[in-house]
């Protein structure tokens, strides 16, 4: 698998508002090679290890009663996180900090100003990300004890948690594809993963509700509590950040 080669780096973004009249949309740069390479062993490291803990952990779980129930929580945890994430890339902070401007900030600001610029991305681009960040799951899930029943429903919850985490950003994109895969397209439907229809709020103003991507499961109740919108208080509060203040200076 070839590494693709970085493309020029482009001005940071403000605002979340497509632009308007003869400026072009932004579009993401992709990393130097070097932050190719860490995508492509975090991808094969999560995937590996999501694997061998699914074979070490099978036999013992079995058919017990818990492991639906379980399973279906890891899937909230995940979706939840994946919201809070989105909303903290979304809300807080300036390109220009170190690391997680690049990495993580910028991502997030110029997909909604160009939401189709995520349909070029390749797969490790994608993915690679996350995968990094589920290793500390799947890390966890390794180094509990699966003697007792405890602790093997807390390693199966890790194992499940990073097992939907894992592909939260290839089912975003699948979410803005207008013709996704069959498969993906009835678990769309049923709402087992990120449907269109629900991510598509996110996009229309105010842009500041539906952050969650994995599954969207927590869209709904978050929303109708003003869950993010409770936080940005809270955070200002604290810290007397003011929410999207780079939008603000546009």
């Amino acid at each position: 698998m070839e590494l693709q080669p970085a493309r020029i780096a482009v001005p940071p973004v403000h605002g979340r508002r497509a632009p308007t009249g003869a400026v072009p949309p932004p579009a993401l740069a992709a990393g130097s090679r070097a932050s190719q390479a860490v995508e492509l062993v975090s991808v094969v490291a999560a995937s590996t290890a999501l694997t061998l803990l699914v074979v070490r952990l099978g036999p013992a779980v079995g058919l017990a009663w818990w492991l639906p129930i379980v399973v279906l929580a890891a899937g909230v945890v995940a979706d939840l996180m994946s919201g809070v994430v989105h909303w903290i890339a979304d809300t807080w902070g300036h390109e220009s900090w170190p690391v997680i401007g690049p990495r993580v900030l910028r991502p997030f600001r110029v997909h909604h100003l160009n939401p189709g610029d995520m349909l070029g991305r390749g797969f490790l681009d994608l993915n690679g990300d996350v995968a990094l960040l589920t290793l500390p799951l799947l890390a966890t899930a390794w180094l509990m004890p699966i003697e007792s029943g405890v602790g093997l429903a807390a390693a199966t919850f890790f194992t499940a948690w990073a097992a939907w985490a894992l592909p939260t950003n290839q089912l975003h994109q699948w979410a803005h594809m207008a013709r996704p895969p069959h498969a993906v397209r009835w678990l769309q439907r049923i709402r087992v993963i990120l449907p269109p229809s629900g991510h598509r709020v996110h996009h229309a103003s105010p842009y500041a509700t539906h952050y969650c991507i994995t599954t969207g499961w927590n869209n709904a109740w978050t929303a109708r509590t003003g869950f993010f919108a409770r936080l940005e208080r809270i955070v200002t509060r604290l810290t007397g950040l003011v929410p999207r203040a780079d939008e603000e200076a546009r």
